[in-house]
């Protein structure tokens, strides 16, 4: 998906490593810590920039790498964006656009932009991460903060099942291309889909799932195609926790989006015990959970008496699931 902001600006989705892709300027987020993409990036530079560790930014801060021949795009720009458990919806929303605000100032003459989606990988909703993120930059294009010879923003996604959703994805958000440019500066707000004007801004009120599962590869696809799309299409944001992803009060992340979730899912196959302690706090909230499973041989004794949504196949639960939400919305 290519799509253009008048005649100057287009924003792409591509499959890829981003370590690798050729681009100008590769945008990264630094949250107190490293995690996938931004570590990777951090070991590699650590031969041409040795003291990087020392110059990774505070919250708001930013720092560009010189130019480098350790990853293939020339430079790399970090954005400090506080602890990970805090980088939510509406922060995506505004590091998309202080990366163009600082690439305005630091590199006027870049040209082709590369970015990472932030949020999915450590259990926020997939598209209303994504749109938070496009969101901040057609913020910065909107306002005219972007580099003077900018042509070309790629989104660069690892995941080949990701990176098909979030290209027609972002062909539903932008089908003309995005507003606002050189060209086409004035009054972009009246141009942009509504969806996308609060986007970030009033997402965390928006009603939740909350989904408990292991975060494990094999579970991907049940997540995305048996649990994430029946979740959506009822009208809830779908989150999820990666325990592996954070640092620090992790549960405490978990226990807030438990207890302000409309609704907790839980598919308990493989008996991981971290999916049982969910569960069980979501009932000492008196949230509402529905039970998923692949083999009711699998259930501890402490739930075999609850009813089960049984599943064998991921088409099969996106299905049963649909009608499930369906006959609840009543009850949430």
């Amino acid at each position: 998906m290519n799509v253009k902001a008048g005649s100057d600006i287009s924003i792409v989705v591509e499959q890829g490593d981003a370590l690798q892709f050729d681009a100008d300027v590769l945008v990264l987020k630094y949250a107190d810590a490293m995690y996938g993409v931004d570590r990777a990036a951090v070991q590699a530079l650590a031969r041409s920039v040795p003291d990087i560790q020392a110059r990774l930014p505070k919250p708001a801060g930013f720092y560009i790498t010189p130019p480098t021949d350790a990853v293939a795009p020339g430079r790399v720009l970090f954005v400090g964006v506080g602890p990970l458990r805090q980088f939510g919806y509406g922060e995506i929303r505004k590091f998309g656009r202080k990366a163009l605000e600082a690439l305005a100032g630091e590199m006027p003459h870049a040209g082709h932009v590369a970015l990472t989606i932030h949020g999915p990988g450590y259990g926020l909703d997939e598209a209303e991460a994504f749109e938070s993120e496009v969101a901040g930059l057609l913020d910065a294009v909107a306002s005219g903060d972007f580099p003077a010879d900018l042509a070309k923003v790629t989104i660069v996604e690892a995941n080949a099942g990701r990176a098909k959703r979030l290209k027609a994805l972002l062909g539903q958000l932008l089908p003309g291309g995005p507003p606002g440019s050189r060209s086409r500066p004035a009054r972009p707000l009246s141009l942009v889909p509504d969806r996308l004007r609060s986007v970030g801004y009033d997402s965390q009120s928006k009603p939740h799932v909350f989904v408990a599962m292991p975060f494990a590869d094999e579970m991907d696809d049940v997540f995305h195609y048996g649990i994430q799309g029946a979740v959506n299409a009822a009208g809830f944001l779908c989150e999820r926790a990666d325990l592996s992803a954070f640092t620090g009060d992790v549960m405490e992340w978990v226990r807030t989006r438990i207890s302000s979730a409309t609704l907790v899912i839980a598919d308990l196959s493989d008996a991981n015990p971290n999916v049982y302690l969910e569960v069980g706090y979501a009932w000492g909230c008196g949230r509402p959970t529905v039970l998923l499973v692949k083999d009711t041989s699998q259930l501890k004794f402490d739930v075999k008496g609850q009813r089960c949504l049984v599943y064998k196949k991921i088409k099969d639960l996106e299905t049963s699931l649909r009608s499930e939400l369906d006959g609840l919305k009543g009850t949430l």
